[in-house]
């Protein structure tokens, strides 16, 4: 299927014949340019879409002709607000959504900023990093439950994650002076390896990750950038393709730049783009490491893709955030994983938590549960997810290992602290 799509397909160049009714996809930043195509291309072809966006006004009268085609088309549009630069918004607008409880099929974590000057978040991040990256890192992950099994997330990188790896040791900024482009390579690289272990702990259940760089596109992401700035870079990139024999670069449309989003959300098959980092929709081939660098040339860097530096990321990025997420779901479900020597096994039932021991229990459908070191503790169907959200006996503390292959678990109960 990859082989007949290419650099100049459109949206409705990959949607052809595709039938998105009772589908429901998530795209984040559709107040401008590929959000607003995204969200118009899916909803053309029957899905009902949830855009979200920092500036719910400025959203709204950009996507009237999106609401437009929804009504024709049997679909819904609806907004949320969410500024990814304030964790305390992105948290907001994340339990708005898991207390609606509606699941999605598609999330496509498409909003960003590009070569920004130096600032911070609400929270004290790089701007870049932290909007870039850790907003959809938290919004992402709290929203989790509701993809569905064999559900897909897409993340929004770009070709300039060959500008910088990650720094895990300076995320800020606060040693290294600042460069827009180094600190915009940095967030797509993390764009990329989110993608990649949100990838390896979902796929469990089917859930699958990519990211996706969308081309060369004349939007609104360059409104940081200096007056003239773009146009000389254009200028530059021109004489180096001439003077190398090869054509004139040539920006994408924005529909052509939005179908690689949509190509690898509801198209390409799961297998084809798990863990992957595509372009032009098609998967991008491992660039090697001496390979010149460039904004507009193919292919990904193997820095991006590493599963080592994915899991490294995840953990330095919930200990920026202070919030823990879940493991892989088979780390999780097996009891005989757990270890420290205390007893713990299953099932005692199939039902409901019924003894009266937590101080709170507010769900009541539950996987399984287990009696351990002499107390009930139930475990709900979303076992894979936060475990704040999982567990509801007084107030649990995860503290996940990683490097065991079992799950800690601090619970304080009503005059007792027990670990599994």
């Amino acid at each position: 299927m990859a082989a007949d799509f290419g650099a100049k397909s459109t949206t409705e160049d990959v949607l052809a014949g595709v039938d998105l009714k009772g589908k429901r996809i998530l795209v984040t930043g559709v107040s401008a340019g590929l959000g607003i195509e995204t969200a118009r291309a899916l909803v053309a072809h029957g899905a009902d879409v949830v855009g979200a966006a920092r500036d719910l006004q400025k959203a709204k009268r950009a996507t009237s002709e999106v609401s437009k085609v929804a009504a024709e088309n049997g679909a819904t549009f609806e907004l949320v607000e969410f500024d990814l630069a304030s964790l305390k918004s992105v948290r907001a607008a994340a339990d708005k959504l898991v207390a609606d409880g509606r699941l999605f099929d598609v999330v496509i974590a498409n909003a960003g900023v590009m070569a920004t000057p130096f600032g911070k978040t609400v929270d004290g991040f790089e701007t870049q990093f932290g909007t870039n990256h850790l907003g959809h890192f938290v919004f992402v992950n709290r929203i989790a439950k509701l993809i569905k099994d064999g559900g897909r997330l897409v993340d929004l990188a770009s070709s300039g994650h060959r500008f910088s790896d990650v720094d895990l040791n300076d995320p800020n900024f606060e040693t290294a002076p600042y460069e827009p482009f180094v600190a915009y390579g940095r967030s797509k690289t993390a764009n990329i390896l989110f993608a990649v272990e949100f990838d390896r702990r979902h796929s469990d259940r089917g859930v699958r990750a990519t990211a996706v760089h969308p081309g060369g596109i004349a939007t609104e992401l360059a409104r940081y950038m200096p007056d003239g700035a773009i146009e000389a870079w254009i200028q530059q990139v021109q004489d180096q393709r001439a003077a190398a024999g090869e054509p004139p670069f040539e920006f994408k449309s924005v529909p052509e730049g939005a179908a690689t989003s949509v190509w690898a959300g509801v198209v390409a098959s799961a297998d084809e783009v798990g863990g992957k980092y595509c372009e032009d929709c098609q998967v991008a081939e491992l660039l090697p490491a001496d390979s010149p660098v460039s904004a507009i040339s193919r292919g990904v860097r193997s820095y991006a893709l590493d599963p080592e530096s994915a899991k490294a990321l995840w953990k330095k990025s919930e200990e920026m955030v202070s919030e823990t997420f879940a493991k892989k779901l088979s780390e999780m479900a097996d009891p005989s994983r757990c270890a420290r020597g205390l007893s713990l096994h299953r099932p005692l039932q199939q039902q409901p938590f019924k003894d009266a021991a937590p101080t709170s229990l507010t769900r009541t459908a539950f996987l399984n549960t287990y009696r351990f070191d002499g107390v009930q503790v139930a475990v709900n169907e979303c076992v894979g997810r936060q475990l704040s959200d999982c567990l509801r006996i007084g107030q649990p503390l995860p503290d996940f290992d990683e490097q065991s292959s079992y799950v800690e678990c601090r619970l304080s109960m009503p005059g007792k602290a027990t670990e599994w």
